[in-house]
């Protein structure tokens, strides 16, 4: 794999990025190091974090990733040089008090959290670090609407942005970048950071697959005219797009132990659960098989080939898995598949969204 260029930053990352959120919650501390240690011998030099993971959140197991990967710093003199890490600031609390405790997100805050992923990651330097989720009200994780009246923001973009410019002329963050946001916060962002000369957000990491293709909805030519990366994560759909749901449904006697949505009945409550998306889903995967892939190629193939994406997130259980995701680096889509998944889209919108 090449490498790609982040937004206006110096960051030149690969195309696929491993995602750790499974780690210290599906994965326990020495699988994940061999899954790290396996992944940079494959080549992939992009790892991406967040203070608040392993997913499902609980208190007991926040900063569990970070720490998991710290320790395999420790263990792996000359890694830490060899790759980009990325982590995320959390934003305000979502019914995790353990994240953050109140509406807002201050400087304070930001700067907390960013001392404490360093300490965890056993690091000098983030080398990108991202607003997880807007201090502002928006809809995302599942929600449809802005709605104005649930506006409770208590800090201003300014004021995170100098607190991320502090961090940066600190020497603590290389770059910065926003996640799970709207075409507004990121022109706000970019604004403010060129009108008053601060650190300018490379990145946007935003859900993109088969089932939530709402980054074309206006945020692609948002970041493709500001110069802003996009970052995808989810792009199995949380496992729907692999098709090991397709027949069993993702609850039940007959729902494969051990995945996400099967085994936490919190992810079943969100996007990923909805009976529409495992609908889509099927649908996809069935387009797949039809045509001599099986799903996940099909699927990780749609965000690998993608102008809008720089580098799509995976996240893994396994070795296998990882190698299974990586051998789909190369997959390519004819022009009458690709108007098969277009059609199925427009039937079924964005499900996932």
């Amino acid at each position: 794999m090449n490498t790609v260029r982040l937004g206006q930053s110096d960051l030149q990352v690969t195309p696929i990025c491993l995602g750790t959120m499974t780690f210290g919650e599906q994965v326990n501390e020495a699988e994940s190091h061999a899954i790290l240690s396996h992944s940079l011998a494959r080549g992939v030099n992009f790892i991406d974090t967040a203070e608040m993971y392993s997913v499902p959140a609980k208190a007991e197991t926040c900063g569990a990733t970070e720490t998991i990967i710290g320790n395999w710093f420790a263990k792996n003199p000359g890694a830490r040089q060899k790759l980009v890490v990325a982590t995320k600031v959390a934003g305000p609390s979502r019914g995790m008090p353990w994240v953050r405790n109140g509406t807002g997100m201050t400087a304070a805050d930001i700067v907390a959290s960013c001392e404490a992923s360093l300490r965890r990651l056993q690091t000098d330097v983030i080398d990108l670090y991202q607003i997880h989720w807007p201090e502002r009200h928006v809809p995302a994780f599942g929600t449809m609407y802005y709605n104005p009246e649930k506006e409770t923001s208590a800090t201003p973009i300014r004021e995170q942005l100098d607190a991320l410019a502090g961090l940066v002329k600190a020497g603590k963050v290389r770059y910065i970048g926003l996640s799970n946001e709207t075409p507004y916060g990121v022109h706000e962002f970019v604004r403010l950071a060129e009108q008053h000369g601060l650190p300018r957000v490379a990145t946007v990491q935003n859900p993109y697959c088969l089932i939530n293709r709402t980054w074309e909805n206006g945020m692609d030519e948002t970041c493709h005219r500001l110069d802003v990366s996009l970052l995808a994560y989810s792009p199995l759909g949380f496992g729907l797009l692999t098709g090991k749901y397709d027949d069993s449904g993702i609850s039940g006697e007959g729902a494969p132990k051990g995945a996400r949505i099967s085994t936490y009945e919190s992810v079943r409550k969100q996007r990923w659960g909805r009976p529409e998306a495992l609908e889509a889903s099927r649908r996809y995967n069935q387009l797949a098989r039809a045509n001599g892939m099986t799903p996940t190629q099909m699927a990780l193939a749609f965000c690998y080939t993608k102008w809008q994406v720089a580098s799509t997130i995976i996240g893994v259980t396994s070795m296998a898995q990882l190698d299974e995701d990586l051998a789909a680096w190369g997959t390519t889509l004819t022009p009458e598949m690709l108007k098969e998944i277009d059609a199925i889209r427009w039937e079924l919108r964005d499900p996932a969204l």
